[in-house]
C-alpha cells in the first residue's frame, strides 16, 4: 500500500521561497503540465510545485524540509525517461536539476571530469572531447537527456556492446540524503575496495535513495576513427544470429545495433531526409560501427565483417564515407523510437536476453503479437542482448488495451526470465514495469530491497511508488 503524504501549505512555499528564491518556486500551471509526465506512454499527473535548486546546500535544505514535514518529493531530469520515473504519482514536490547544469572541472591528467546532473549528455561528450577524451555511453536521447538522469537509470546506448554502460564510468557521486545528510559514496580513484560499493547502490536506483548532486566519471582517449556500415537482412533471424558470429570472429564492434522492417519504416516515414531506399523484401537491417586508432586496421575488420556475412543472405550493404553520411544513418536509428511515438499511442518493453538468445526473442514476440493481436517495433542493442519492444496499439480497442495487453507483457516477460534475461536493461522500472518485479525477484530478493530502501529512506518520500509501493 503506497503511503498518504502531506499536500504543500502556504508555509511549506514560503519556506521553499525562503530557500530558494521565489522565482525558482513554481505554481505556473503550465510548468506544473509539463512536470507532470516524461516519455512514458501518456500518462499525466502533476505536482503541487515545481523546484529549482541550485547547489548541493539548497537540496540539503529542501529535503531535510520535506523528511520532517512528510512531503512527497520526486527528482526530474529532463524527462526523457520510458518507465515513468519523473513522473510525481502522490503530488508533492518535483525536483528539477534544470539549474545545476554546470561541468565543473575535466582533469585531463587523472582522465575524469566533475559535473553536476543537469549537464546535457551529449554537452559533456562534445566538451571532454575537445581536451581529447572519451565518455562513449551514448543513450539514444543523448542530444536532450541528463547525466544525472542517466546515472538514475544506469543508461546505456549503441556503444555498451563495447564501452559498457554508466555504472563502468561512475567513479564517485555526491549525494544528499532523505534527511538532508551530505555524503559522497567512493574516491576519485580508478581502484577502490573499501568498504560496501554505496556508488554502485546508487546508480540505478531511480532517485529512490538518494539525490545526486555531483558526479566524478571516468574517461578514455578519444578514438581517432570510426567506420559505419549498414546491412540489410532478407531473414530478420539471420540479423540476429550475425550479430554472435561478429562477435565471436574476435571482432569488438563500437556498436552492433538492430533494427526490424516495421522499425525502420516507421523511422523513414516520419523522416525529413531518406538515406537509403527499403527494399520491400528486406526483414531487418544491423548499423554496424568499428572505431580505432589505427585507420587500416578498421579497414581490415570492415573485410573481415563482408566475409562473414557471406553465408546469409543480405542486400546490397551500405558503408558511409562521410561525417554526415554516418549521421544520417545514426539519425534514422536514434529518431525509432519519436516516430513510434508520432504514429500510435505506445508501450516500450526494455527486455535483455542472453546474446546467443536473441533470435529466439525476437520470434516470441512477433508469436505473442500474434496471438494477442498487437503490432510490434523491435529495435535495440544487439550486440548486448538488449531490445526494445514497441507494442502499438493503433486499431486496438481500449478494453483490450487495458486488460489483455498486461497478459501478453507478463508472458513475454516469463519467457525473457526463462531465457536467463530481465525486464529491463537501461530503462529502469520506475512506475510502469514494477508489478511485474516478481518474476524476475524472489520475496526474499524483495525484501532485500525493501530493507535497502528503509534504510536509506525511513519515510519514503523519495520518487514514492517507484520500483516497488
Amino acid at each position: 500500500m503506497i503511503q498518504q503524504f502531506k499536500k504543500i501549505s502556504k508555509e511549506d512555499l514560503d519556506y521553499f521561497s525562503l530557500k530558494l528564491g521565489s522565482a525558482h518556486v513554481q505554481l505556473d500551471e503550465e510548468i506544473l503540465k509539463e512536470y507532470a509526465s516524461d516519455e512514458t506512454e501518456d500518462i499525466s499527473i502533476s505536482p503541487e510545485v515545481v523546484l529549482f535548486p541550485q547547489n548541493t546546500k539548497q537540496i540539503s535544505d529542501i529535503l531535510a524540509y520535506c523528511n520532517e514535514n512528510k512531503i512527497a518529493v520526486t527528482p526530474r531530469g529532463a524527462g526523457t525517461g520510458l518507465s515513468g520515473g519523473a513522473i510525481p504519482i502522490l503530488g508533492g514536490v518535483s525536483l528539477s536539476f534544470k539549474k545545476m547544469n554546470q561541468i565543473l572541472e575535466i582533469d585531463t591528467n587523472n582522465f575524469q571530469v566533475r559535473t553536476q546532473p543537469g549537464v546535457i549528455t551529449e554537452v559533456l561528450q562534445n566538451e571532454v572531447s575537445k581536451k581529447g577524451l572519451f565518455y562513449p555511453v551514448d543513450p539514444a536521447s543523448k542530444g536532450s537527456c541528463f547525466i544525472g538522469g542517466n546515472i538514475a537509470e544506469n543508461s546505456g546506448g549503441p556503444r555498451a556492446v563495447k564501452y559498457g554502460v554508466v555504472k563502468d564510468y561512475v567513479l564517485n557521486l555526491k549525494v544528499v540524503l532523505a534527511d538532508g545528510s551530505v555524503i559522497e559514496t567512493g574516491a576519485n580513484v580508478l581502484k577502490n575496495s573499501t568498504g560496501y560499493n554505496l556508488t554502485q547502490l546508487m546508480v540505478g536506483s531511480e532517485g529512490t535513495l538518494g539525490i545526486v548532486t555531483e558526479i566524478i566519471l571516468k574517461l578514455i582517449p578519444l578514438p581517432k576513427y570510426d567506420k559505419l556500415m549498414l546491412v540489410p537482412f532478407y531473414q530478420t533471424k539471420q540479423a540476429a544470429e550475425a550479430v554472435n558470429t561478429i562477435l565471436k570472429s574476435g571482432l569488438q564492434p563500437s556498436a552492433l545495433e538492430f533494427m526490424d522492417r516495421d522499425a525502420i519504416e516507421l523511422a523513414l516515414k516520419y523522416s525529413e531526409e531518406k538515406p537509403f531506399e527499403l527494399d520491400k523484401e528486406l526483414q531487418a537491417h544491423l548499423i554496424i560501427e568499428l572505431d580505432g586508432n589505427k585507420e587500416d586496421d578498421l579497414m581490415e575488420g570492415i573485410e573481415k565483417i563482408f566475409q562473414l556475412l557471406e553465408k546469409y543472405q543480405t542486400g546490397e550493404i551500405l558503408f558511409a564515407e562521410t561525417a554526415a553520411e554516418k549521421d544520417k544513418l545514426w539519425k534514422i536509428r536514434r529518431s525509432i523510437g519519436e516516430a513510434t511515438k508520432r504514429h500510435s499511442i505506445y508501450k516500450e518493453e526494455d527486455t535483455v536476453v542472453p546474446r546467443y538468445k536473441l533470435p529466439d526473442l525476437l520470434n516470441e514476440v512477433k508469436r505473442i503479437g500474434t496471438v494477442y493481436g498487437f503490432k510490434s517495433v523491435c529495435y535495440g542493442h544487439a550486440g548486448d542482448g538488449n531490445l526494445h519492444i514497441n507494442i502499438l496499439k493503433e486499431n486496438m480497442s481500449d478494453h483490450r488495451w487495458k486488460n489483455e495487453l498486461p497478459v501478453a507483457i507478463r508472458e513475454l516477460f516469463q519467457f525473457v526470465k526463462k531465457c536467463g534475461g530481465t525486464i529491463s536493461g537501461e530503462h529502469g522500472i520506475g512506475l510502469v514495469q514494477k508489478e511485474y518485479l516478481e518474476i524476475v525477484f524472489s520475496e526474499k530478493e524483495m525484501d532485500l530491497m525493501r530493507q535497502i530502501k528503509k534504510v536509506f529512506d525511513p519515510n519514503g518520500i523519495l520518487n514514492p511508488g517507484k520500483i516497488f509501493d
